[in-house]
Formats: structure tokens, C-alpha cells, sequence
């Protein structure tokens, strides 16, 4: 999400410039690379970068790709064969063992549903949605480019290219956004190859207390692009000067502070403010509602405490509500300082939302990127 609002802010800088854009796109990888499929890269005609479509080694090469693009005022994919063990090759250095198809894509202002317009959409409210992106591995053949964007509730179309879109492909696009899950979808008539991207709702994460280690714990979370709300009942803690990076703010009492906030299947919660009475008032709350991690700081005893309380007000804790909270928060990293522990907490719920362990990546036997982040192709009749 953060880099796709950077893509959208250095965007907007641009057309304020009049200055021409293209927007670069992983659409397909065979093997492994940096990134995956759906990295992006936003590039203005006098060579300035936003986001990132490799570690580094790609970008140089695809600046000029897209800039010829710009000039041409149509699309291109650039392949890059990084398996290639020859010295002379670009293959060479990367690190990579990965075919990566790029599609670059000169953005029309006057397009009201271009690609970057259609990242706006998404970004507009809080919302999971299907990107689609069509283009043919036949770097000969015409390269559609970005075509459509379902949100659940609407299809929006690029208007040049809505006489060509399959309808098979918005159907598609409604079974992805039900998955959650992107895929690829290949059309043997045409020789095209639909990204049918998932775009997942951003991180919300809720932080209630606001001590001084809440900050680093907010610093962090604002730097990967997550929402973050900060709740106390204090307001000489709670407030701007001290949290400038914080999406919200409420000063409330516990029995008051859940009320009026809005939780689902990728919002997140920490339990920070050293109080046991807000803490646990706090946690009865958000046992009800659909957050998959609740952070409780401090030690077992007080979790055991807090447990034992619960049930003994009628609280229900079956498996899915213990499921969800994680007290003591953190990973086992060594942590002692505030901002340790804020890093440990930020890993931990990465860990939780990627459905992950937590471990060191050196000990896996398989690749990094588990194979079913992308499906693979699947061929459907035009």
C-alpha cells in the first residue's frame, strides 16, 4: 500500500509539472527475483524513479525502456533473463534465478481510468480490490496493458480498451476478489495473459496507550504504509505533537474508546497503556469483534490474570478468541528497549497477517515466496 501511494503523490507532483509518466509493472516471473509479481515502478520522462520493480539492478535498464515508451506513446514488455550464467549477460550479479516480464506503460493524463487513476480509486477508501492487467508474453503483439479495477461494488473500465475486455475476464476478476487470492488467467485466441491482481485492505493497526513506547511502535507501523489509530484516556498524551504520524486519534475511556471504530480481517490491535483496568476493559471489547491479533505487553502472569478474569465475568474464550491474542507480544528477538520492542511486536504481526512462523529465513528448505502467492495460469475460452 505505502508504495502505491508514493507511486499516486509522485504522480500528481508530475502532471502539476506537466511532465509525461510511465508506469512499470512486474506481471509475470518464472523462477525467483527480488520482487513479485505486482511490484511497481512509477518513472517521469526526466528519469525520476518512485517504488521499485527489483533490488536495484533493473531499474537502470528499465528507465530507458520507459522512456522510449513515453516517446512512442504506447505500451512494451521487457523481459529479463536473470538465469543466465554468461558474463556478458544481464543475468549476471543479480542474485536472481528468474525469467521477469515487465509491462511498461506510458500514462495518458486524459484517460480518466488510466492505471495510476485506477490505483487512486483503490486507495480512496478503505477497500480490498481486483486489478486486471492484460499482455502477451509475444513481445510482437500489441500490449493491452491495465483495463479494469473491481472493487466488490464497481467495475471500472479503461474506456480505450472496453471493447476488447473478455467478459469472462470481469467474471474472473468477481472469483479473485472472492479468493483473495491473485491469479492468472491465459486467452489462447488472443495470446494474451490477464494479471488478475489482489489488492488487500491496508494494515489498520490500533495502539491504545499513549506512552512513550507507543511511538516507535506508531513510527514504524506509518513507514510500512499501515493506518494506524492511537486511543488513551489521556489527552496530554494523546495529541499531535507527539504522534504527527498517527491517521487517527481518540481520547476516550475504555468503555467508550471501541465504539465508534471500525474492524475487520486486517486490522490489528496493541495493548499498550500499562493499565491493567483499560487493558483488560479494552480486550473484552475487541474479543468480539473480527481482528485476527491483539498484542498484550507485560508478562505471563498478568496474561494468566487477565485470562482468568475474563471467564470469570462470562466471557467465552474458546479457541478463536485465544487464537487471537498474543500476550507477551513480540517475537523472541532480544528485545529490551521501546524500540525493540515495537520492532518485535511489527514483525510478529506481519508474521501473523502473512501466515507465517517467524523463523529464520535460512533454515527453509523451499523459496522464500510460498508458491501460492500467484495461482498459476489457467486457460479460459474468449
Amino acid at each position: 500500500m505505502k508504495e502505491i501511494k508514493d507511486i499516486i503523490r509522485a504522480f500528481d507532483a508530475a502532471q502539476q509539472e506537466g511532465k509525461q509518466t510511465a508506469l512499470a509493472t512486474v506481471v509475470h516471473l518464472q523462477g525467483s527475483a527480488y520482487r513479485r509479481p505486482g511490484a511497481r515502478m512509477l518513472v517521469t520522462i526526466d528519469g525520476k524513479l518512485t517504488g521499485a520493480i527489483s533490488g536495484g539492478c533493473l531499474e537502470g535498464d528499465a528507465l530507458r525502456k520507459a522512456q522510449l515508451a513515453m516517446v512512442q506513446k504506447k505500451p512494451m514488455l521487457v523481459t529479463y533473463d536473470t538465469t543466465d550464467d554468461d558474463d556478458n549477460t544481464l543475468g549476471v550479479g543479480l542474485g536472481c534465478n528468474g525469467i521477469i516480464s515487465i509491462l511498461i506503460e506510458p500514462i495518458d493524463q486524459a484517460e480518466e481510468n488510466n492505471p495510476v487513476n485506477l490505483l487512486k480509486l483503490y486507495t480512496n477508501k478503505r477497500q480490498a480490490a481486483v486489478l486486471v492487467t492484460l499482455f502477451s508474453l509475444n513481445k510482437r503483439l500489441k500490449q493491452p496493458g491495465t483495463c479494469l479495477l473491481y472493487t466488490g461494488e464497481m467495475l471500472h473500465l479503461h474506456s480505450a480498451m472496453q471493447s476488447s475486455i473478455p467478459a469472462s475476464l470481469k467474471e474472473h476478476a468477481m472469483q479473485v476478489i472472492g479468493q483473495k487470492k491473485s491469479a492468472f488467467t491465459h486467452y489462447p485466441d488472443s495470446n494474451l495473459t490477464a494479471f488478475v491482481e489482489y489488492l488487500h485492505l491496508p494494515v489498520s493497526l490500533l495502539v491504545f496507550g499513549a506512552g512513550n513506547d507507543s511511538i516507535p511502535m506508531v513510527q514504524m507501523a506509518s513507514l510500512l504504509g499501515w493506518e494506524t489509530t492511537v486511543v488513551d484516556g489521556r489527552g496530554n498524551y494523546a495529541n499531535r505533537e507527539r504522534f504527527p504520524a498517527v491517521s487517527n486519534l481518540i481520547v476516550a475511556k475504555p468503555e467508550e474508546a471501541v465504539q465508534n471504530l471500525q474492524a475487520d480481517e486486517r486490522t490489528v490491535a496493541a495493548l499498550m497503556t500499562h493499565n491493567y483496568n483499560y487493558d483488560i476493559a479494552i480486550l473484552r471489547q475487541l474479543l468480539y469483534l473480527p481482528v485476527p491479533y491483539i498484542a498484550v505487553l507485560g508478562p505471563h502472569k498478568k496474561m494468566q490474570k487477565m485470562l482468568e478474569e475474563l471467564r470469570a465475568t462470562g466471557v467465552h474464550l474458546d479457541d478463536a478468541r485465544l487464537n487471537k491474542i498474543f500476550g507477551p507480544a513480540g517475537l523472541d528477538i532480544g528485545t529490551e528497549t521501546s524500540e525493540e520492542i515495537a520492532l518485535s511486536i511489527i514483525a510478529e504481526i506481519q508474521a501473523v497477517l502473512a501466515k507465517r512462523q517467524g523463523t529464520f529465513l535460512r533454515n527453509k528448505n523451499v523459496s522464500i515466496h510460498a508458491p501460492e502467492t500467484v495461482e498459476p495460469l489457467i486457460n479460459t475460452p474468449q
